[in-house]
């Protein structure tokens, strides 16, 4: 199993980040993503149904499903035993990072500052989603980060939307970008799985070369 998150995410440049709270919308998502052209998804443990629709998604097979919003060693072993492929954090902890590692699975942690960075190149990281890239300033705070830290790859999320997609896929130093707008609590709770995809397909168009 790869630890090296370019690996699991096999050129996926769209990761949907979900926050699902009813596990019997997981199974009808996970089609819809799939059938829009994605590749990964990322399920939030921001729901008491995170492991649950985390589970349901991963059974789709048509997805390299992750774990999301994870805080704690504890929440990424559970993440992992229902089936995530990778893990990602807001913010960088290095209990999160020790057990991903014991677990063989690839772990994106979050950073906002240069000296967090650090930390995490430290850890032995190369891979770390800027968060909140919208609030942080963007893509000017992306390139500014980017910069002296040449061998990092990024992968932003937090207030983007379909229109800063292409900005941020345009950007060498920039591997995947995360977003929540293809699939919203709105959309699962109307049951809009025809609009998920068709959100999904734009994204993936758009991050195709």
């Amino acid at each position: 199993m790869t630890t090296d998150p370019a690996g699991v995410l096999a050129g996926a440049r769209i990761m949907p980040v979900l926050t699902v709270p009813d596990p019997a919308t997981a199974a009808p998502l996970a089609d819809a993503l799939a059938a829009g052209g994605a590749r990964c998804a990322e399920v939030t443990f921001r729901t008491p149904a995170a492991e649950q629709v985390l589970k349901a998604m991963a059974a789709h097979g048509g997805l390299a499903v992750g774990a999301g919003t994870v805080l704690g060693a504890e929440q990424a072993e559970r993440a992992v035993a229902a089936g995530a492929r990778f893990v990602v954090s807001p913010g960088l902890d290095e209990e999160v990072v020790a057990t991903c590692r014991e677990l063989g699975v690839p772990v994106v942690p979050g950073i906002a500052t240069a000296t967090e960075l650090m930390r995490a190149l430290r850890a032995g990281i190369t891979t770390v989603k800027l968060f909140p890239a919208e609030p942080l300033g963007g893509l000017r705070a992306l390139r500014a980060l980017a910069a002296p830290f040449p061998g990092v790859r990024f992968v932003p999320t937090g207030g983007i939307g379909a229109e800063q997609l292409a900005g941020y896929l345009a950007e060498p130093s920039v591997l995947a970008v995360g977003g929540s707008w293809m699939a919203t609590p709105a959309h699962l709770d109307g049951g809009a799985y025809p609009e998920i995809r068709r959100l999904t397909a734009e994204a993936v168009e758009v991050g195709t070369p």
